[in-house]
């Protein structure tokens, strides 16, 4: 279980900031904290500082070696992001290197996140990301990296090559890019590298090779999440998703969704934080803790049980459904979350799949039995005093 930094902080941090956040995550259970954009350059907004990949020493005073260090001394592990891909043009890269990215000569370069991007099929580009990348894992304990790329391809114009041969761009960025990995994330086989472009732009299974998760999206919006994570589900397992617990009202949609909620939502793939715990009120606090022990509890079966979409959001207006079971069918967890309540609105019920017709099973919490055909042919029902966007989860143990 992670808190990332990012939602917590944006750019406005220093590390007497960073460790009070961390010393808040680490009283909650959490296991890994991760250092978002902003460490690095002069990288105080999103339009420089892309390039320099040297710790801004004004943010981080005691450098990342001493600032993972307490981070472990803390109980946790250490994570920390780059988006290797991209360069600012307020930067000592592309000051000294303006030819180093992909640029269409004689017109206005097009920016996205006021950013431009690195010509990747240049072997000397490809050089230099491998020993800035190799150089930063060697200065602090390091076990995960969230590796970005927020903006799309274009002017796929390599200043090395011929204008007959530019068609040759975007497949030679590709073996560049992957060339990068080889000698980057491959050669770094103790940590984990995630995958990021936008949030889930990069979910491929060739990125996979190399970062086996991928943060889905960077709306985290637990209800638009619904939705989201129903769809990649259909193409991808569970433990390659990253999902987090955020903030209410969301920075994103403005929505405000109950934290057992979101919590609920986040726990269907690799569950985490992004968020200040310091501004959480001891119930929320608490809900966290309960969350992680929660998620801890289930993990497995999340992780590596067969899963089950019990309810469409994109056609059933009325509440949105899912559930893991294990591959021994003893255990499973149903998860129910309520979309668009109606007044005096009918009884429903959900279905359950996966289980063992012959076999008992006890709801955790509840009393009784039930076989695992009542449970798939009648179903349980619906909570009716489940309000808009409250969710409940329900553990079910063969007896």
């Amino acid at each position: 279980m992670l808190l990332n930094s990012w939602e917590a902080a944006y750019f406005d941090f220093d590390d007497e900031k960073l460790l009070d956040i961390a010393r808040e995550a680490a009283d909650l259970g959490v296991e890994l904290f991760v250092l978002d954009d902003g460490w690095f350059g002069n990288r105080d907004s999103d339009s420089a500082g892309l390039g320099d990949w040297t710790v801004n020493q004004e943010k981080i005073r005691t450098g990342i070696q001493e600032l993972s260090r307490e981070i472990h001394r803390m109980g946790m592990q250490f994570g920390i992001w780059v988006e290797p891909e991209m360069v600012s043009e307020d930067s000592e890269l592309y000051r000294k290197h303006p030819d180093w990215c992909l640029r269409e000569p004689g017109r206005p370069p097009v920016r996205g996140r006021y950013q431009l991007v690195l010509d990747l099929s240049r072997r000397d580009v490809c050089e230099y990301l491998i020993g800035a990348m190799n150089g930063l894992l060697k200065t602090a304990r390091i076990e995960y990296v969230k590796w970005d790329m927020n903006r799309s391809l274009a002017e796929a114009w390599s200043a090395l090559l011929g204008a007959k041969r530019q068609g040759e761009v975007l497949h030679r960025y590709v073996l560049g890019l992957y060339y990068v990995m080889d000698q980057v994330i491959l050669k770094n086989p103790e940590i984990l590298f995630c995958g990021c472009s936008g949030g889930g732009g990069r979910y491929d299974p060739a990125m996979l090779y190399y970062q086996p998760q991928i943060w889905c999206s960077d709306n985290t919006d637990a209800v638009n999440r619904l939705k989201i994570q129903y769809g990649t589900s259909f193409a991808y397992p569970l433990s390659s998703l990253e999902a987090h617990v955020s903030v209410c009202p969301n920075h994103i949609t403005g929505r405000s969704v109950p934290l057992k909620t979101r919590g609920i939502v986040a726990m269907d793939g690799v569950f985490g934080y992004e968020l200040d715990p310091r501004k959480l009120s001891p119930e929320e606090k608490e809900e966290c803790r309960r969350q992680i022990q929660f998620y801890k509890k289930y993990s497995k079966v999340i992780l590596d049980g067969d899963y089950y979409r019990l309810a469409n959001p994109y056609e059933n207006p009325h509440f949105t459904a899912w559930q893991q079971v294990s591959r021994d069918q003893k255990k499973a967890l149903v998860s129910i979350v309520a979309t668009d309540r109606e007044g005096n609105g009918p009884q429903r019920f959900v279905k359950l799949k996966g289980l063992r017709e012959d076999a008992c099973y006890r709801i955790e919490g509840q009393k009784g039995r039930f076989s695992g055909k009542l449970l798939m042919s009648a179903g349980i029902p619906v909570p009716c005093g489940l309000g808009e966007y409250e969710g409940i989860q329900l553990g079910l143990r063969m007896v």
